[in-house]
């Protein structure tokens, strides 16, 4: 069989391309599908085995399974006439007992001498210049886009600006909680900051207070006691209150201004 689909396996591509550069390896993955319920061997076989480089070349695919088969094109000394090339590629395939590892295959496994039916898948080899691989390479995306078109650009313009609200919506919200963190940290350093030179301040504050204003109430409060004692004093006279008045003021002022001034 030449086509790249039989009764037991399936492979994709049913060609190997290859991107033919001079002095530079290149290699195409085979998939090999099992498309039976029995265990399935299998062997590559290529016209030109120097040229070609193939891993695994033989191996057993369970039911309903598959496996990559990697053939590499080991790197040329000059390009071939016109890019042509003649080489070609067979894949053998035969039903084996179950739980059969590819060690225990026999070595006539593929030899139509045993008289097991076999299947074969012939290959075809395509070399592409670079400037044509990336011209498969770029209409690929094109390809899919006309075979497939799962969703509509409208459906899909509306799911990313809803993504984009809510990335928004997120960030906003996140942006606010740092916001109020920060402000919270600036206050509690403040706080931190100044608490110790309040307290000092209010200390030196009472001890001034204290020191100014309990001298002078010990002194009138002494001269008060004295005169009222002497024998026929009527009391003390309203200029002598006027003058201590006058003293308690100017204590505070000067109380408040030493307050008032930073403390070194």
């Amino acid at each position: 069989m030449t086509a790249g689909f039989n009764q037991l396996i399936s492979v994709h591509p049913d060609e190997l391309k290859f991107q033919f550069e001079v002095d530079k390896q290149s290699y195409c993955d085979l998939k090999v599908v099992n498309n039976t319920e029995h265990y399935v061997a299998f062997k590559v076989k290529t016209t030109s085995p120097k040229k070609y480089f193939v891993r695994p070349n033989t191996g057993v695919v369970q039911p309903w399974d598959s496996c990559i088969i990697r053939v590499t094109l080991q790197a040329q000394r000059e390009y071939p006439p016109d890019m042509q090339c003649k080489d070609k590629f067979l894949l053998q395939s035969t039903i084996v007992a179950p739980n059969t590892d590819v060690d225990d295959l026999p070595r006539d496994t593929f030899n139509k001498e045993s008289g097991r039916a076999l299947e074969e898948c012939k290959l075809q080899v395509i070399y592409l210049s670079p400037a044509a691989a990336q011209g498969n390479l770029d209409d690929e995306p094109l390809k899919s886009s006309v075979r497939s078109p799962t969703h509509s650009p409208d459906g899909n313009s509306n799911q990313a600006v809803q993504r984009l609200k809510e990335e928004r919506d997120v960030a906003v919200r996140q942006t606010q909680q740092l916001q109020q963190e920060l402000v919270s940290a600036v206050v509690i350093l403040l706080l931190a900051m100044l608490l110790p030179d309040l307290y000092r301040g209010l200390t030196v504050y009472n001890r001034l207070y204290t020191f100014s204003l309990t001298p002078l109430f010990c002194l009138s409060t002494d001269m008060l006691r004295r005169r009222r004692y002497r024998k026929g004093d009527p009391g003390f006279s309203f200029a002598f209150a006027v003058f201590v008045g006058l003293i308690g003021l100017m204590v505070g002022f000067l109380v408040n201004l030493l307050s008032s001034s930073p403390a070194t």
